[in-house]
């Protein structure tokens, strides 16, 4: 799930702290790493879910790491639907049902077993999904598109996972879990991520060096 990095676009918590053009300079670095993140998983297809004016902006910074697809619809909630309108209906008719994972594009901190495991959680279960601390949650997985999955408000609230739950058990829809992460929001996420980089950057290469000089020059 990504935006096209534009200025006052994209991590907008950020610029209390931040100008418009870092936190736009931040998070191409984090949907770089992100994307190389996916791309380092086994036998799986990685692509950009993105609003259509966004798509061959981010076509171009992407090339050929992930197709671009363009969601249908306004905003985050609708663009989860879109996913797995997009990659799960149009394979109903194969012999092995597709997994499907949706994740934030400024996860490039997240451990790659916690994707591989989100896959293999989803294979026993209709959903599988990340919490983060905030009461959100970073990562959704599904085999079947569910429409009213994400319907209503809540999106982006203290309250997403509650109201997320509530209708999945609305749906009688069975649920396993991810490892609890962090968002990169605020100031002080940038401080955390910053002191997990430096203790292994080539998690997140340019993301770990764009912090490593944000550090520096930080009061």
């Amino acid at each position: 799930m990504a935006k096209a990095p534009r200025l006052g676009a994209v991590k907008t918590r950020l610029t209390p702290s931040l100008s418009p053009k870092a936190v736009t300079d931040f998070y191409c670095c984090l949907l770089d790493d992100t994307l190389a993140l996916a791309r380092s998983l086994s036998d799986v297809e990685v692509a950009i879910m993105c609003p259509g004016t966004d798509v061959n902006e981010l076509a171009e910074l992407a090339g050929s790491k992930a197709s671009v697809v363009a969601q249908k619809g306004e905003g985050l909630a609708a663009g989860l639907t879109s996913v797995f309108a997009h990659f799960a209906e149009g394979h109903r008719t194969n012999a092995l049902q597709r997994r499907i994972i949706a994740f934030n594009s400024d996860s490039p901190h997240l451990p790659r077993s916690v994707l591989e495991d989100a896959f293999e959680t989803l294979a026993a279960h209709d959903l599988v999904v990340g919490p983060t601390h905030d009461g959100g949650y970073y990562l959704v997985g599904a085999k079947a598109s569910h429409p009213m999955l994400f319907a209503g408000d809540g999106m982006g609230t203290s309250s997403a996972l509650e109201r997320l739950l509530s209708r999945t058990q609305a749906l009688q829809l069975s649920v396993g879990f991810a490892d609890p992460f962090y968002d990169i929001d605020v100031a002080d996420d940038l401080t955390r991520l910053a002191k997990e980089l430096r203790m292994a950057p080539a998690r997140a290469p340019r993301t770990a060096a764009w912090l490593k000089e944000w550090g520096s020059t930080a009061h």
